[in-house]
This record gives structure tokens, sequence and C-alpha cells, in this order.
């Protein structure tokens, strides 16, 4: 098949970007595949981070992509259409994870070729922090494509509560493979200059509200002097008040904040020097903080939340708590500790590092797209 795929691709950075360069490395070995990206993706007035690029010490893959489509620039939407039209693919994807985009996704299928088949690959189909216009700019977008692959059962349900009668793939989501695996606890505390005798608590990624990292510093309160939370990503927004409730803890001198972009370098002495990963979520569907925590085989506490409980449960590779609230997180972590499963919890993250791989998850969604092409 030749394929195209539209989203961020290097320069960009962040796991949509790392996800992107593996569906293209994969698709690549039995496709023709062609990748187009941004020019401009979000206008920097309106990115909450501090960058959207990699930065020269990355180590993300670099895909050689087209660099065509200005999200606000709607000129540069039907020279998207163009570009991809002259390769004309029998397939197009484009992920989809914010309504934002929405417009020049849609506009460029407006003006394409009508012999190529649009699939979705849909990450959010609302957003976790709505408004009212998310619903609609969403519908505009999935009106103009064929089908879709979505990697939970909550973003298949809210797909199809805008589009009824979507043909829908659903496929867990893969694992992220390009870190390095991790190494012992002890050494990973000496290269990161921390205490290396605590219980070693991890909450990593983008930090949001939906998120709930202020429950898991609140949480803290609850446990006592042998635990250490290590807080590791950037914050979208502020992160005053995140950092005005670690001074207020009792424990602010075993909170360790790495606030920034984590290279990807720094992912492996992170995910080593913790016992395990807390998840502390208000809401979420599925989490791509879990496909990496099967590749790093740390265990979980997670909230009960979207399919973020389910999955943590059904998977067997971690602990799941009903309630999201300071307390019940605090009695879970000290359950973990004083429990005997981590062993299971091991046997059960190796056997998943194994199911999610991106060879299945390719073999899948090519399988899909084939028949796709042929309906």
């Amino acid at each position: 098949m030749k394929i195209a795929i539209l989203s961020p691709f290097y320069p960009y950075r962040g796991g949509l970007a790392q996800l992107n360069a593996r569906l293209y490395t994969e698709l690549s070995v039995r496709n023709e595949v062609k990748a187009f990206t941004f020019t401009t993706l979000y206008p920097n007035f309106l990115f909450p981070g501090k960058t959207q690029y990699v930065s020269d010490d990355d180590t993300a893959t670099v895909i050689e992509a087209d660099r065509v489509l200005n999200s606000i620039n709607p000129f540069s939407y039907i020279r998207t259409a163009k570009r991809i039209n002259k390769f004309l693919p029998d397939i197009l994807i484009i992920p989809y994870w914010m309504s934002f985009l929405a417009p020049a996704f849609g506009a460029v299928c407006l003006f394409l070729n009508k012999k190529i088949k649009i699939v979705s690959l849909v990450h959010n189909a609302i957003p976790h922090e709505r408004t009212v216009i998310d619903k609609p700019l969403a519908k505009f977008f999935f009106n103009r494509c064929d089908a879709f692959i979505v990697m939970s059962e909550p973003v298949r349900d809210s797909l199809l509560s805008l589009k009824s009668n979507a043909k829908i793939q659903l496929q867990p989501h893969p694992i992220y493979d390009q870190y390095a695996e991790r190494t012992d606890k002890l050494s990973a505390c000496h290269k990161l200059g921390i205490k290396d005798n605590k219980k070693n608590l991890l909450f990593f990624g983008l930090i949001r509200d939906y998120k709930g990292l202020d429950i898991l510093i609140e949480a803290m309160q609850e446990l006592d002097d042998s635990y250490q939370l290590i807080i590791a990503g950037e914050c979208y927004g502020s992160f005053d008040k995140y950092q005005e409730a670690i001074d207020r803890s009792l424990l602010k001198d075993n909170i360790i904040v790495y606030e920034q972009y984590i290279p990807d370098d720094m992912v492996s002495t992170l995910f080593s020097a913790s016992d395990v990963l807390v998840l502390p979520y208000r809401s979420a569907t599925q989490s791509g903080v879990v496909a990496l925590a099967y590749q790093m085989e740390l265990p979980m506490i997670a909230t009960n939340v979207g399919a973020l409980g389910t999955t943590v449960r059904d998977s067997g590779t971690g602990m799941v708590i009903d309630a999201v609230s300071a307390p019940e997180i605090a009695a879970g972590i000290k359950e973990y500790f004083s429990s005997d499963l981590s062993g299971t919890y091991l046997v059960n993250l190796k056997k998943e590092k194994t199911r999610l791989s991106w060879n299945n998850f390719a073999m899948s969604t090519e399988s899909f797209l084939s028949e796709i092409v042929a309906s």
C-alpha cells in the first residue's frame, strides 16, 4: 500500500511525535510511506509549554517529512492537500487528539482526491478539558473520515457518540520501545543525586489538571519519611499551585521535582530509580505513560477512571484505587508496599510488553487498512 501520515513529526517533540515516528517506521517495512507535517502546529502564544521543538541534544527519531501544513493558515490547507494528492496514497492516516486542529484536518480532507481513503488514529475524540466547541469541531473532521483506529473503549464510545456509524478498529496503545532498558535503582538514584534508601514514587509525563498531581502531593502528607516522590514532566500552565502545595507539605524535602521536558536519555534513569509509577488521574482514556510503564517494567498504582483502572486491573500490572482522593491514594500506596505482589506485577508487565509490541500493532493496523482500501 501507499500510505501517507499527516501529523507532528520531527522537529516536533513529545509522545505523539514519538509514536508517529514508530508508526512510520513499522509501516515502512512493508509499505511505501510518506510523512507530512506542520510548518506551524500551535502559534507560540497558544502553546502552554516551553517549546514545541526538540533540542540539539535530544535523541528523537528523525523522520524525513514534508513540512507544509500551518494549522491557522487556510491557504496551507489547500497546499497540503495538493502535496498529498501528488503522492496519491491509498490511505491517509491523520492522528487526532484535540479539536483545535479539526478545522485544518477537515479542510485538508475536503480538497483530497476522492480515491484516497482517510483513517483517523483517534487519541481523544473529546478532550479531557472540554469546551462547548469541541464536539462540533470533532464532527466536522470525523464526518470526512472513512474509518478510525482507537486505543481504548472510552475513546471508541466517545467517537460513536459523535459518529454512530463509524467503522472502528480498537487496538491497545503499543509500548514506547525507543528508550534504554532499566538499570539498578541504586546507580539511578546516584545519577539523579537523590536519596537511594526511600520507597520511590514516580509521577511522570505532562502535568495537566486532570492528571491529579495536586492530589498525589496532598497524599504525601499521610505518608512517613520512608517515602519519596519524584515528579518528572513539563507543566502545561503554571506550576505555582503545585509548588505551593509542596512547600506546605511535611515531606517537602522528600519531593523531588524535574519540571521540564524529559529528554529520552533521562527516561530510563527516572524509571530505574523508582519503585512504582503513580497515576492519580481524575479522568483518563488510554495513557501513553502506561505503555511506557510496560516497556520499563515498572508496576503502577492507578485511580479507577476511564480505561486507566480497567487496563491496570485486567492486565494485573499494578494496584487500582477506587476513589480519587488523597486519603485513598495514600492508603493504596501503603498497601502496595506492604503486599508481596510486586513479583506478580513484574511477570504480568513482561507479558504485556510482548503483547503490545510495535510489530503486533503494525500488523493489525495494516490488516485493517487493507480492508478499508478494498471496501
